[in-house]
């Protein structure tokens, strides 16, 4: 991809805001993520409405995340729409084609599998009931799925919202300001920084959880800095989340079914 930011001066007077929400992305992301994830893990137990309530926070700190970067980049005359994304894909390559037919399997793939019942497979927790945080990260991840109608509504407000917002953040601003910091970075080192970047902001959800967010992180990168636009990797990004709504509660751990 073409167009990135050759240095911070690009940034102009928004150069030491844009690197702080950079910076905040990369380090302070997870540890939002711990705190919010902890409190709900904490709430699950006695709060009936604790999901939706998760799914409200999410929101709030998504968009205002996302918003933050907007000003700061509106306040950058040296970068254009096309150095964040903003502006339609060019012709797709051959990497790009292999890229989302992989994401679509894994969609398909996956959603048949949780609708078959593998979520149900995973073996209890070891010291289930023992405090606050029992849960390890991999069965506390699955309780953030939605189980009511209502729940599932929400939910589908968050699948759209982080399939826009996180794109926009760590595709779009932030490889933009990675790019005008380091200068001259290849295409390849661009995609490892911003799947690691994707998976720490995941590390709520364990070191499994790391792993698959950083490779989906990865991905979407690569899309976006072939096509030069953060279109495909949002339609992307939004489908992969938004494939648990094709997930019957019955299917989910604990859970009774809603429909």
């Amino acid at each position: 991809m073409t167009g990135l930011p050759e240095t911070l001066a690009d940034f102009g007077p928004a150069a030491f805001a844009a690197v702080v929400v950079a910076v905040y992305l990369v380090a302070g992301e997870p540890v939002a993520g711990h705190v919010l994830h902890r409190r709900f893990e904490g709430r699950l137990r006695t709060d009936p409405d604790a999901r939706r309530s998760f799914y409200g926070r999410l929101l709030v700190l998504e968009w205002g995340l996302a918003l933050l970067a907007l000003v700061v980049w509106l306040s950058a005359p040296g970068v254009d729409a096309a150095a964040v994304g903003l502006a339609w894909p060019r012709t797709p390559g051959p990497l790009v084609l292999v890229l989302v037919v992989l994401v679509l399997v894994f969609v398909l793939a996956s959603t048949r599998a949780l609708r078959g019942g593998a979520l149900n497979e995973v073996p209890p927790p070891a010291r289930a009931g023992e405090g606050r945080h029992a849960e390890p990260p991999g069965h506390a991840t699955l309780a953030l799925l939605p189980r009511t109608a209502a729940e599932r509504r929400l939910f589908t407000v968050v699948g759209l919202t982080a399939g826009i917002c996180e794109e926009w953040l760590y595709r779009g601003f932030f490889l933009a300001v990675v790019a005008a910091v380091a200068g001259g970075l290849p295409s390849w080192a661009l995609v490892v920084v911003a799947a690691v970047a994707f998976g720490l902001a995941h590390a709520y959800q364990g070191r499994a959880g790391i792993v698959l967010t950083g490779v989906l992180g990865g991905v979407m990168a690569a899309l976006y800095l072939d096509t030069g636009s953060l279109l495909l990797p949002v339609l992307l990004h939004a489908a992969i989340d938004l494939r648990f709504l094709l997930v019957p509660t019955r299917a989910l751990p604990a859970g009774r079914p809603a429909w």
